[in-house]
């Protein structure tokens, strides 16, 4: 069976990212297709994979301006012709699983989420997260537009996998399809534990205005604790404006960097609703515990009073209560770092496997 990848983007390094270096463990010979490349961004193992880019690649400012070129995307990803593989697995929270596929072909997905700025998500990026005043005018006509693809094209997968329950409660919502559940992986094993725990909380995020680090921030000042906030992103210098002194910003740091913070933070903050969320795994598989947004993912990954505490509202108010209530409690962290080897990488690729290895074998009973 010859297999392809296709990936919505490669211009930053996250947890869909991380997931799709596992299918090119499991895929070596697999070639990835992807609507844009910044390779600059990402680890050195990219820059020596079989990547192969849509048109949009070669148009001016695409590596930085690619959500200004959205209304090109559904045309993009029907630009690759993928005639010659058998399997296409679409690692996709967009466009990936638009592909166009034959009656013999299986188009398997693994779905981060459906396309959240169309769908959940639509009147917060609009009213909060465009800036421009011309592209906000024009944007609900072209989101309408690819709001329809995007359900249509639902209907060119033969297989949806979610990354998690909520995600295969969207997928039923506003695809009408259903979905197996496996999680996505944490690199335990690059994770460790540490005897020297500081007095510090730990953020390790994009900064964009969904991760709702600006409430963490509010938190932390009232509580005057330290909290250093590890990653980048466009809302960065809104964020470090409202920042006290106790507060501070790293930027991207390399991952023995992180890994060190991990292990010796005192909690990890997940301040907003995550699809799943890698990070707060992370956080665990250095057996540290996490305060968490109790919504999304995060329900399926941390266990209330035994790897971390949840707090219920959106608020800065809610968080510094889940603080409180955090200082009360004795984490085990050995209890919390075996809790987080059940999402490890060999899991998930033997569950991808076998989903895989079953899809094919259905498909080839139905053409005897």
């Amino acid at each position: 069976m010859k297999i392809a990848i296709v990936h919505d983007y490669l211009n930053q390094y996250g947890g869909a990212e991380r997931v799709l270096e596992c299918f090119m463990d499991m895929f070596p010979d697999a070639p990835i297709y992807t609507m844009v490349a910044d390779l600059n961004r990402m680890p050195e193992r990219f820059r020596k994979a079989d990547i192969h880019t849509s048109f949009i690649q070669s148009l001016p400012f695409s590596k930085n301006h690619y959500k200004k070129m959205l209304s090109l995307f559904p045309i993009a990803v029907e630009q690759f012709d993928l005639r010659e593989y058998d399997v296409i697995l679409s690692s996709s929270s967009a466009f990936a699983k638009g592909v166009i596929t034959n009656p013999n072909q299986l188009n398997i997905c693994y779905c981060y989420t459906p396309m959240r700025y169309v769908w959940d998500l639509y009147h917060q990026y609009i009213k909060e997260d465009v800036k421009n005043p011309i592209f906000r005018k024009v944007l609900p006509y072209i989101l309408h537009k690819i709001r329809m693809w995007d359900q249509l094209t639902a209907q060119r997968v033969d297989h949806f996998i979610a990354d998690s329950i909520s995600i295969s409660n969207r997928i039923a919502k506003y695809y009408g399809r259903t979905s197996e559940v496996i999680y996505p992986p944490v690199s335990y094993d690059n994770f460790q534990t540490s005897d020297k725990i500081e007095d510090f909380f730990l953020i390790v995020s994009r900064m964009i205005p969904y991760k709702r680090i600006d409430i963490a921030i509010e938190a932390f000042n009232k509580l005057n604790k330290p909290l250093v906030i590890i990653g980048d992103g466009y809302d960065r210098k809104r964020l470090e404006s409202l920042a006290g002194p106790t507060i501070k910003f790293m930027g991207i740091q390399p991952d023995d960097v992180i890994v060190d913070y991990y292990s010796r933070c005192k909690g990890f903050i997940l301040a907003g609703e995550e699809d799943f969320g890698i990070t707060p795994l992370e956080a665990q598989s250095s057996g540290r515990p996490v305060i968490a947004y109790g919504k999304g993912g995060a329900l399926e990954t941390v266990v209330e009073n035994v790897t971390g505490v949840f707090f219920r509202e959106s608020t800065h108010e809610a968080i510094i209560e889940a603080v409180k209530k955090f200082d009360t409690i004795n984490f085990d962290s050995q209890i919390i770092r075996e809790h987080a080897n059940r999402f490890n990488e060999t899991r998930f690729k033997q569950e991808m496997l076998d989903f895989i290895n079953a899809a094919i074998n259905k498909k080839e009973l139905s053409h005897e």
